[in-house]
């Protein structure tokens, strides 16, 4: 019996070779291709390229398809709109759907507490405006963000965002008062270990940091990704994001939670917050809001949201028709098919396999993660944990000649995260998986030896 991957061509093949030699001649260099294929049609989890072949993603356009390419729910809500109208510009006229979406996460993120919702168009976008409604709330210029983070490729995400190659190298100045702090990453952690419990999860341990770093009392808010998305896949650990809570609440900070690519069930939650009980101040969503359809939200307390005078906030493009309707359509859905806990299944199913390599691969030095947001991290050598860049990009070629769509991630370039889509059911999983693993053994050599190998104790929380 045939299976999903067909591939009819080597990858990429002649046709994809044309189009990205076209695309050299049209488009700058500083725009990645990081998979040189060129599609012409997506369905769930499948992708055919110019060649006819098919591929398994597990991309999932970096985490924006959490309901799959060509969700039929999303497709129907934007067909229907678009024979109401395209676009009129919130500012300018009220329509419904955008009132209904953001009455919707306004309901549904976490806090019983009463919210409101702002839209734009990208997580960067999302991001600027959380940081403008915390300093003018506040009146703090201060704004404190951590190592590994990523935020966006706009000026002020950029300085929030840590990795400098490629994201910021060349780029500055930055905007100012953005202060960087160490993210609890306990694979990499240099401190001695005491027990189960994260060494960096105490009040008293964010006292001291602060106090070389920024004065509390200038801080507008603090923003934290739950598990670091672009930085590898690295969740918090619970006693940690307990502690800052507290700390922040101490000296009357607030907490952004960027849910962007955390959000929408990838966790195996609807949000990462509710694995730690945490409810920020202000949250930030996007990447899966809208099926595909560039939308992106700010939500938050309401006496927060309300401080901007009118005008303050907004734009032209901001809670698009056709964006609202689609998000609309993927609530429904998160909802209908229960795609969180379908997301936390495949989740388990998908770090078993990863750890059963780890046994047999010593290039794997981690595996992390909640829900369906799992990823192993490749090193050369265990006991340094010194990462492996050239080896992760040598077993994604070796994925994708075998017809498996990946991403890496990671400060150090040595991550393999999975983002395939949450409808996406057990035998495409497997099928993903086996393509990986033969793209381990081919990269690696030989069938892998069992080698001992046990996960750094995670205090981060349960994923069941």
């Amino acid at each position: 019996m045939a299976g999903i991957i067909q591939l009819q061509t080597e990858v990429p093949g002649p046709r994809s070779r044309a189009l990205l030699a076209r695309r050299a001649r049209a488009v700058p260099r500083g725009v990645p291709a990081v998979t040189p294929i060129s599609v012409v049609h997506a369905e769930g989890a499948v992708l055919t390229d110019a060649d006819g072949n098919r591929l398994i993603d597990f991309a999932g356009g970096i985490g924006v398809v959490n309901t799959g390419h060509r969700h039929p729910a999303v497709l129907e809500a934007v067909r229907a709109q678009l024979d109401r109208f395209a676009h009129l510009g919130f500012p300018v006229t009220t329509y419904e759907s955008y009132i209904e979406l953001a009455e919707r996460l306004n309901r549904v993120t976490p806090g019983a507490h009463e919210k409101r919702t702002l839209f734009v168009n990208s997580g960067a976008e999302a991001v600027e405006n959380a940081v403008k409604v915390a300093r003018y709330f506040t009146g703090r210029p201060a704004v404190v963000c951590f190592e590994h983070g990523f935020h966006g490729r706009t000026n002020l995400a950029l300085a929030l965002t840590s990795k400098v190659m490629p994201y910021k190298a060349g780029f500055g100045p930055f905007a100012p008062e953005v202060y960087r702090i160490p993210y609890p990453y306990c694979y990499r952690c240099t401190n001695d270990r005491t027990g189960e419990r994260c060494c960096m999860g105490t009040t008293g341990q964010l006292e001291r940091i602060f106090a070389t770093t920024v004065d509390p009392g200038s801080v507008a808010a603090i923003i934290i990704e739950l598990e670091l998305g672009e930085g590898g896949f690295v969740p918090a650990p619970a006693e940690y994001v307990e502690a800052l809570a507290a700390f922040a609440k101490a000296h009357g900070i607030l907490v952004i939670a960027d849910e962007i690519q955390t959000g929408f069930g990838r966790t195996g939650k609807l949000f990462a917050c509710e694995h730690y009980g945490l409810v920020p101040d202000l949250i930030t969503t996007a990447k899966s809001l809208a099926g595909g359809l560039p939308l992106a939200a700010l939500t938050g307390r309401a006496d927060v949201m309300e401080a901007p005078h009118p005008g303050g906030l907004g734009g032209t493009y901001g809670g698009n028709p056709l964006a609202c309707v689609a998000g609309l359509a993927v609530l429904d859905a998160m909802e209908a098919e229960s795609l969180p806990a379908k997301g936390r299944r495949s989740g388990h199913r998908i770090r078993a396999r990863f750890q059963e390599w780890a046994e047999r691969f010593t290039c794997i030095g981690d595996v992390r993660g909640l829900g369906a947001m799992v990823a192993m991290e490749l090193v050369a050598d265990r006991r340094t944990r010194t990462p492996d860049k050239a080896i992760t990009a040598r077993v994604l070629a070796a994925a994708l000649g075998r017809g498996l769509v990946l991403l890496s991630a990671g400060t150090f370039g040595n991550v393999i995260r999975v983002l395939a889509p949450l409808t996406a059911d057990d035998e495409l999983i497997d099928e993903g998986l086996g393509a990986l693993e033969a793209a381990l053994v081919a990269t690696v050599g030989g069938d892998g030896a069992p080698t001992p190998w046990s996960p750094i104790p995670g205090p981060a929380p349960s994923t069941n």
